[in-house]
């Protein structure tokens, strides 16, 4: 099929883009209006160009004259409009937020490129903000342009990727063929259906092999200290020649002492009274599950946060007192070694907690790919039936 085309939008750091890379497409062009996720796309995408600032501001042709295309020739447009208006995170969520509607200029880029595949991510809580306004205006218009659509959420875990995370996927098909999607990997349970599938990775599959630490230690380069202890460090470790963004942050001399309390799997609910958090200590048992936890290291992470904050969920490392780092947090997204994040410590943790998984792009990347093989494959075939009724 030759070099295959990807223009990425709203590229962040570049999760789907590593994903997409490593299926074999071709990165031409990208865009995204922060510094500091521009910075590390750059870093870690050299071979792409990249289209800085709003998105409003960039019109289809000049990624076509980026991407050296014309237009109905880019093969596929990847991206995730800012979700924060739709995370269940952000209390004043809704569609008055600006941010809401710049999945709009998503779709103004699909009419001005019009890719053969669209390939649109998002946080979950789009399908709930009025009723779901934001799903239906998507599916209406890619079908205004041409396109079958559908929509799906995908568990990350199930496609190898440490971590429960869920998002919701919108794949589009400019020719009309069936969508396909990737099948589930891994899996836990004793089902049929289960034993067939990989196990599940661990927290201790994706960081067991990572030079141990005290809070304030680590640097943003250091050697290896350990071989890797599983497949998926190997996989991840390939070409590395070293650790990068592994320094373990300071904390409160309040949060050491807590951590003393949290047993591995543990969480708040540990705590003495007087430990807890004032706005905590009416909180019922069922509440706030992951906050203050420590990983359990037999099973998956909680969802990656832009802030791995001990408030916000189980982010105690499992035998060290202190939170996961950076190349941590980057391990649970399954980011490779090689792939290095720029920016001050806090903006490398939103850049990590803002990127799709690039295993789970990658298993959407491998989706298209089978659509294109099939596509491919019937408009040769009606070559060769026109040329034999010829």
């Amino acid at each position: 099929m030759g070099n295959l085309s990807v223009v990425d939008l709203f590229a962040g750091a570049g999760g789907l883009s590593v994903g997409f890379r490593d299926a074999g497409f071709s990165i031409l062009a990208a865009n995204d209006f922060d510094e500091n996720a521009s910075e590390t796309f750059m870093l870690n995408h050299p071979e792409t160009a990249f289209l800085s600032g709003p998105i409003q501001r960039i019109g289809a042709e000049d990624f076509l004259c980026a991407a050296e295309l014309r237009r109905g020739e880019l093969d596929v447009l990847i991206g995730g409009p800012p979700c924060q208006a739709f995370s269940v995170y952000n209390h004043q969520r809704g569609m008055h937020d600006e941010r809401s509607g710049l999945f709009r200029e998503y779709t103004r880029l699909v009419d001005g490129l019009m890719p053969r595949f669209v390939v649109m991510e998002n946080v979950t809580g789009i399908t709930s903000i009025e009723n779901g306004q934001a799903v239906e205006e998507i599916h209406l218009r890619l079908k205004e342009l041409g396109y079958a659509v559908e929509a799906r959420i995908l568990k990350a875990e199930e496609y190898g990727v440490p971590q429960e995370r869920r998002r919701i996927f919108f794949i589009g098909v400019r020719d009309g063929q069936a969508i396909t999607w990737p099948e589930t990997t891994h899996g836990a349970g004793d089902s049929l259906f289960t034993l067939q599938l990989r196990p599940l990775v661990t927290v201790a599959d994706a960081i067991s092999d990572l030079p141990a630490l005290g809070m304030g230690e680590g640097a943003e380069e250091m050697a290896y200290t350990a071989q890797p202890q599983s497949a998926y460090q190997e996989r991840l470790r390939r070409g590395s020649r070293c650790v990068y963004n592994h320094i373990a942050p300071m904390l409160a001399d309040v949060n050491r002492e807590r951590m003393k309390y949290i047993p591995v799997g543990g969480s708040w609910r540990d705590l003495p009274f007087n430990l807890l958090p004032t706005g905590m200590k009416a909180a019922r048992r069922s509440d706030h599950t992951k906050r203050y936890g420590r990983m359990d290291p037999t099973g998956q992470s909680c969802t990656i946060l832009t802030k791995c904050d001990l408030h916000w969920g189980a982010y105690i490392h499992p035998f060290q007192d202190r939170t996961i780092t950076v190349r941590e947090a980057a391990r649970l997204q399954s980011f490779p070694d090689t792939f290095r994040f720029a920016g001050s410590r806090g903006e490398q943790y939103r850049q990590v907690g803002n990127a799709v998984p690039p295993t789970l792009a990658r298993a959407v990347a491998d989706a298209v790919l089978n659509m294109m093989g099939q596509s491919d494959e019937k408009h040769e075939g009606q070559l060769v039936g026109a040329a034999a009724s010829a």
